[in-house]
């Protein structure tokens, strides 16, 4: 093979990080097909299988793996050649709910810098509420928010099991208030869970309010108290104790992306920002 298809290299990867050709198509913002058939152009090219193909997921062979750093260098390179001729940056205000995007934050900002290192992203991470409020006022253009019902606008990305997390050695005193750990007053899921013990009435009482994720999984972690979370977000070593402690369900959310993006490069990169999120 001469010379490799950078479309082509373009769906392999995104195949690869996402263990589907139909997220590597939502991410690309073309069809399933197209990127299998991309994939499969480059095998043949290079002569070797980099893709092993089940009915549920795609995962790297001992070749693809081989392939993958270099597949990302050569990315890396074409991504600054097209930003060295860009006239201008393009400024994207996004906006990012903590409780949605929990301490992954640093590998997101990764994956939205390489996909296009000529955009400036301009971020804000604060509660949901706060989020679709500067959205509706014109302050962001993109938000991905935490929703505990469904809405009427928005694109749902994934649907998140919630639970009453705690360090495995949190012991609860007889007849002792349950003790809250939680993100500040305009948090949804802060309310929620407190209307969730009132309804059923246990009694409880703010152990600590955390000005961001890092705090309340600190708190959690040397045995504050229960913090109401996403599974998905839930501090390392941290185990939901709801069952064990008699807690009522707190039920699920969902992780909803909304814009008002429309030209093609930003569009591109509002793509790539949902691939990061999607279940």
């Amino acid at each position: 093979m001469g010379t490799l298809d950078i479309d082509a290299v373009a769906s392999f990867l995104r195949a690869a990080e996402l263990k589907s050709f139909t997220r590597a198509a939502e991410a690309l913002g073309t069809t399933q097909s197209l990127v299998s058939t991309r994939v499969k152009r480059l095998e043949d090219g290079l002569g070797r299988l980099l893709l092993q193909r089940h009915p549920r997921l795609v995962r790297l062979t001992a070749e693809g793996e081989r392939f993958l750093p270099a597949a990302r260098e050569l990315m890396a390179a074409h991504g600054k050649a097209l930003a060295a001729f860009a006239v201008a940056p393009v400024h994207i205000a996004v906006g990012i709910s903590e409780q949605a995007v929990g301490a992954e934050v640093p590998a997101v900002l990764a994956r939205l810098t390489a996909h296009d290192p000529g955009i400036v992203i301009n971020l804000r991470i604060e509660p949901s509420r706060m989020l679709e409020e500067a959205f509706e006022r014109g302050e962001l253009d993109v938000v991905i928010v935490r929703r505990l019902a469904a809405g009427r606008t928005g694109e749902v990305l994934r649907d998140d099991a919630g639970g009453w997390f705690a360090a495995p050695s949190l012991v609860r005193p007889p007849d002792a208030p349950v003790p809250l750990v939680s993100l500040v007053a305009e948090c949804r899921l802060r309310r929620h869970s407190m209307d969730t013990l009132d309804r059923a009435g246990i009694a409880w009482r703010e152990a600590f309010v955390g000005g961001g994720m890092a705090a309340v999984a600190a708190a959690v972690q040397v045995g504050l108290g229960i913090s109401p979370l996403a599974a998905r977000i839930a501090p390392a070593g941290a185990v939901d104790i709801g069952p064990a402690w008699g807690l009522p369900v707190l039920g699920g959310s969902q992780v909803v992306l909304r814009s008002n993006i429309a030209t093609p490069r930003a569009g591109a990169f509002v793509r790539e920002l949902a691939a990061a999120f999607r279940g």
